[in-house]
């Protein structure tokens, strides 16, 4: 069985919506493979297996190889629509991507030390303003998660863009665009009874 940064699809040739449909029916997701020199190519994938490799959160900022009827690309999860009622997977976006040039691409943030942050200790709540960061970098270089250490925050006090620390050879476009772009990711703040300023 392949890895959970593996996907395994079938090439379903011009099929639109019908086609799309009928691919439900049988348990599969229909998907599109698209970007680089080449075609956008129409795939489906089993359901199960698709379910299975989502479960775990490194797959949405994750190289992945594509194997689409035995032919391997490297490709990113772009894009995905879940069913509004039942939270099945209806479509998945791929983007072809070649490993020698920049994407662009949003990655999780990970928060740590809020248990222990000077102001949670002091009764503050954490809030969060960002879950997730557009980065660019090499796709051999795209980081799982971003870590954000709270340790250092007191009641009042906020991390901004430029406080995380980026690992090598990513860059945190928002902060490409000025110092108007440097955006709070998170805040403690009072609670009542709390202490703090």
């Amino acid at each position: 069985m392949s890895s959970v940064f593996e996907f395994d699809a079938v090439s379903r040739g011009n099929a639109g919506t019908s086609s799309a449909k009928a691919i439900r029916r049988n348990g599969n997701v229909p998907a599109v493979v698209y970007g680089g020199s080449v075609e956008p190519e129409l795939i489906e994938l089993s359901r199960n297996e698709v379910t299975k490799r989502l479960a775990n959160e490194a797959v949405y900022s994750h190289v992945l190889k594509l194997n689409v009827d035995g032919k391997v690309q490297n490709a990113i999860l772009k894009d995905m629509q879940r069913h509004p009622a039942k939270d099945t997977v209806i479509h998945m976006d791929f983007l072809r991507i070649n490993m020698d040039e920049k994407i662009k691409v949003h990655v999780p943030l990970h928060f740590i030390n809020e248990e222990t942050s000077l102001g949670v200790k002091a009764g503050g709540v954490v809030t969060h303003s960002m879950v997730e960061l557009e980065v660019a970098c090499l796709p051999g270089n795209l980081p799982e998660y971003i870590e954000v250490d709270l340790e250092g925050i007191d009641i009042g006090g906020s991390v901004h863009l430029s406080d995380i620390v980026a690992p090598e050879g990513i860059e945190i476009l928002a902060l490409t665009h000025g110092e108007e772009r440097n955006l709070t990711v998170a805040q403690i703040m009072k609670t009542r009874g709390s202490g703090g300023r």
